[in-house]
Formats: structure tokens, sequence, C-alpha cells
């Protein structure tokens, strides 16, 4: 191959290399297994030599429309050297063995992107990362419609040399010097989201499902329910979890717990048949449905704590505190949908938004929120980082918007698209944002730049949140104002004591108003940012 390498003519070649094994589902599982330890329940756990989403090296090439609003220097360094980096690669993937495996993301009659992913298997362990992405999307399609995506592993690619490189116009990822899964899962859905957006729907970082739940009348109301989030704040948890929903009639539809695409009307088309899960603290009483989906014999692990006799440890964080687990959406039954799309607005009850965030000093742990602040809770997409994204920077706060860290283009059309959407279905669409962190948390800032707590937090526990979910799905909640962020917070819901995260109970007024002050400039200088935004959504920062 020549200095001057398109990524797409790259893969092209790679389809006929003879040095490229295309591999079968089972050959992708029986060559893994010698890589992997088997646990207690049967599944198989793998170790990877880097154990989160390489975030700060990977960089978005091609036309104006795809490149990154800001860089950093060694991000501009990676795009700088970008051609002579591919053709690099192009020469490498001339000499050494390589494995393939196809899949198709989605179930619709639309849009389902058909999957390839290529990996070096110079060092010979990384086709495990062919055999747990396989158990993440459906299986290969050829004439279902959609866009054809490829990536491309290199994992023994030199360290000092790692670099993500997305070509989204060219459908093609290079994920070089990491063997972490993550990348492959999210480069593709990241690629998708690209193309989805083209085709005039919305990539939205949130899972979701259908509930049925009766009203204070005992009237069976059936909604569905989108749940944003950032990794770590809760979004699968709550996304695969039944909220308590108990009487007669009532239930709950798992659908997805990462990516869909929403449409217009409201529907929502699914990705993924295997939940990438984070294994922190994963129990059986507060998390059941997920616990038992773990501990099957079909679920893949990577990075958790397995002793030598096969026995899980998910609170043993000597390895990473991202352990991370592939469960099969089957497994979640009789919790499972039959689908993984969403229905339109016009054939439920309504549509809740859940923003679910994850603070811990001020922020009420439920907010109603009216069109505006919905549309600047999407576009603010608070959280705190995890170990997930950015390990060195882990509880620090962070702002990401749709809560969707993978957007390609100008973030400000999704909150547009949002927006508009949101508007659309005014009367049958309710939103709300969730703190799963929680309240009381004081912190003082040391002179190095760091920051020290001098209170700890009160924190919301799992089985409270779904509680306050269950409320509002029943329309149980009495709503009072805040005086402190504009929005309505409950005064009382059934089978929780919410007063005792009320934020009053934990600063005085003065503190209150001096710390909701400094949140809300935040917030404003943040969105100001975004100049093609209504101004409404602007206004709803409460400045």
């Amino acid at each position: 191959m020549g200095e001057e390498v398109k990524p797409r003519d790259l893969v092209r070649k790679l389809y006929d290399c003879p040095n490229v094994e295309h591999l079968s589902d089972e050959e992708a599982k029986s060559r893994s297994s010698v890589f992997g330890q088997r646990t207690e329940f049967g599944s198989l756990n793998f170790v990877s030599s880097v154990r989160n989403r390489s975030a700060g090296v990977t960089v978005y090439l091609g036309g104006k429309e795809v490149r990154q609003a800001s860089v950093s220097p060694r991000q501009r360094q990676i795009i700088e050297k970008a051609p002579e980096t591919i053709a690099k690669v192009a020469r490498y993937l001339d000499r050494v063995p390589i494995v393939s495996i196809r899949r198709t993301m989605g179930n619709n009659p639309d849009f389902n992107p058909h999957c390839t992913l290529f990996i070096s298997r110079y060092a010979g362990y990384p086709v495990q990362i062919a055999y747990m992405w396989g158990e993440t999307l459906m299986a290969y399609r050829p004439k279902a419609p959609g866009p054809e995506l490829s990536l491309i592993y290199v994992p023994e690619w030199p360290e000092h040399e790692r670099q993500i490189l997305v070509f989204p116009e060219e459908n093609v990822t290079f994920a070089l010097g990491s063997d972490y899964m993550g990348e492959s899962k999210k480069g593709f859905l990241r690629m998708a989201m690209w193309h989805a957006k083209l085709e005039g729907m919305l990539g939205v970082h949130a899972g979701s499902k259908v509930v049925v739940a009766r009203d204070p009348e005992g009237k069976p109301r059936r909604y569905a329910k989108l749940l944003f989030g950032l990794s770590a704040t809760g979004k699968t948890t709550h996304s695969c979890h039944d909220h308590g929903l108990d009487q007669p009639g009532e239930r709950v539809e798992i659908v997805q717990d990462d990516v869909c695409f929403l449409r217009s009307d409201g529907s929502a088309l699914g990705t993924e048949r295997g939940f990438y899960l984070k294994t922190e603290g994963l129990h059986p009483v507060t998390q059941p449905l997920l616990y038992r989906a773990a501990t099957q014999p079909r679920t893949v692990f990577e990075n958790v704590m397995v002793d030598y006799q096969g026995h899980i440890d998910f609170d043993d964080e000597t390895l990473t505190s991202n352990g991370r687990g592939v469960v099969q959406m089957s497994d979640l039954a009789p919790r499972a949908s039959s689908s993984i799309n969403l229905p339109p607005v016009s054939e439920l009850d309504g549509l809740i938004l859940i923003f679910i965030t994850r603070r811990n000093t001020i922020l009420p742990i439920c907010s109603k929120l009216n069109p505006e602040q919905a549309a600047l809770a999407f576009m603010l997409g608070e959280s705190v980082e995890s170990s997930a994204g950015d390990p060195t920077k882990a509880g620090e706060s962070v702002r990401v918007v749709g809560t969707n860290p993978f957007i390609v283009g100008d973030e400000a059309k999704e909150g547009v698209w949002f927006y508009d959407f949101i508007k659309r279905h005014e009367q049958k669409v309710q939103a709300y944002l969730i703190n799963t962190g929680g309240v009381g948390e004081v912190r003082e800032r040391l002179p190095s730049g760091s920051w020290r707590t001098t209170r700890p937090v009160a924190r919301v526990q799992i089985l409270e949140t779904a509680s306050v979910f269950r409320s509002i799905l029943r329309n149980t909640i009495k709503w009072r104002d805040c005086r402190y962020f504009g929005v309505q917070v409950p005064a009382q819901l059934d089978g929780f004591d919410i007063s005792k995260y009320d934020p009053e109970k934990y600063y005085s007024h003065t503190e209150l108003q001096r710390l909701s002050q400094e949140l809300k400039r935040e917030r404003h200088e943040y969105i100001e940012q975004f100049g093609s935004l209504d101004r409404a959504i602007v206004a709803a920062t409460g400045i």
C-alpha cells in the first residue's frame, strides 16, 4: 500500500485479504475460552490491559460537519499525524494475522447498521474482543437496510501511540493500542448515531422500557420511558429495574439499556440484544433482575474480580472500578420485552423522559421539568465523571450534551431537534431530573486544585430511587415549588420519606442561595456557547 491510504479503501481490501480469517460465532467463542477464567456460574471472565475508554485520545476526522469543537494538544497532534498513522496501520495489517466477525445492529424494517469488526491477533488473545462484542448485537442480516460500518482494532499498537481515530463519513473507526471491549461497542454506536442523524433521527444515549402502572383511580396507564444518563449514574440499573410495581395488571418491559434512535413520532429503534452493565456493587436485593441475569452462564465478564475457585466479587475493585459484564436481554425474562423498539407516542398514554444525574450537594433528588427545563437538562447533561470515561477525573463535575459523549457534529443541532420534539408532543411528554447521588456534601478546594470533602453526602439508595420512579408512574406525587431552581419537587410520595433528602436540612438558607446561584451561573455560562438554541432554553437556567 502507498502512503496515501483512504480508510474506506483499507477496509475494502481487508474483506478479501488472505491474512483475514472471518470467524463464525462458535469459532469466536471457542478460541476466546482459553483466555478466560470460568466463573462459578459457568460464564467467562476476561481481563484486558486497558480498562476504560480512551476518551482523551479519541479524535473525529473528516469534513467540518464532523470535527470536534475543541481538542487538546495531544488530540491535535493525533489529528495532524493521522494520514501518516493510517498508512502505517495499512502496512502493518498487510503482514499480520487478522480475524473478523460481522453483526447487524437493530431489528426493524428501516435502519439496521451492518457492523464488521477486524482485530489483529498478532498478540494472540484479542479474539476475546470479537466474542464479547458479538454478544451485544444481532446476527448478521445482509438484506436489512442500513449503512456498512467497520472498526479495526490493533491492540498491540505501541502504548505511547494509543489513539482512537473516528472517520464518520467513511464509516470506519480505528482503535490502536487498546484491548478494551467498550471501544468497539461505543465505536459502532457512535458511527450509527451519526448515520441516524442523517436519516432525520436523534441517536440518544438512553435506556428504554415500556411500563404499565395504575393511576390513583386504579386505571392502567401504558407509558414508554427513556432514561438518559452517563456511565455510572444508574442508567442501566434503573432501565433494568421493576420499580416495585406490584399491583395487579402492572408490568415492566425492559427494551434497551444504552443507545436507541428516536424518531419524530416518538418511536425509538433499539440497537442491541446484550446489555453492557457496570458490575460495581451489583447486588441481588437492590438489583434483582440484573443480578439474576448476570449470574447466568451466557454472561461474559470483563475485568471483574474472580478468585481461583471461580467465585465472583462484584465489590472488589483491585483490577478496576469499571468492571463490566455483557448480559443477554433474554435473561431478564420475564421482564424483557419481545421487541427492542419503542412504539410511537400515539399508541401510548405518554412518554416519560428521565434525565439521571449524580450530584452530591444541593440538587433535589427529583425535579419535575417543563419543556424548556427539559431541553436545558438535555443540553447540560450534568453528572460527575466516572472511571468508565476518564478515571483520572472520577468524581469531578462534568457536563455532556444529551449525556452522550459520542455525538458527532454540532451538539446544538441535537438540542434544537430535541426541543422541537418535546414541543410537538407536549401534551403527552413528561420530563424529570433524577439525582441518584445525594445531598449534603460540603467540599473545599485545596491549594493544589484538588477537592477535599469536609462533610459527606447523604446518599440516595437504589430502592429509594425506585420508589420515586414508582410514584411518578402511578401519578401519586404531591408537588411543591422549589424556590432555588424554579422547578417542582415532591412534597410527599408513597412509601418513602423524601424529606430526609431535603437540601434545607443540610444547608442554611444563605448557603443554599449562594450555592444555587453559583450552579445557575455555571449552567448559564455553559449553555450560552450554543448560539442556535431557542432563548427560552437559555432563560430556563434562571439567570
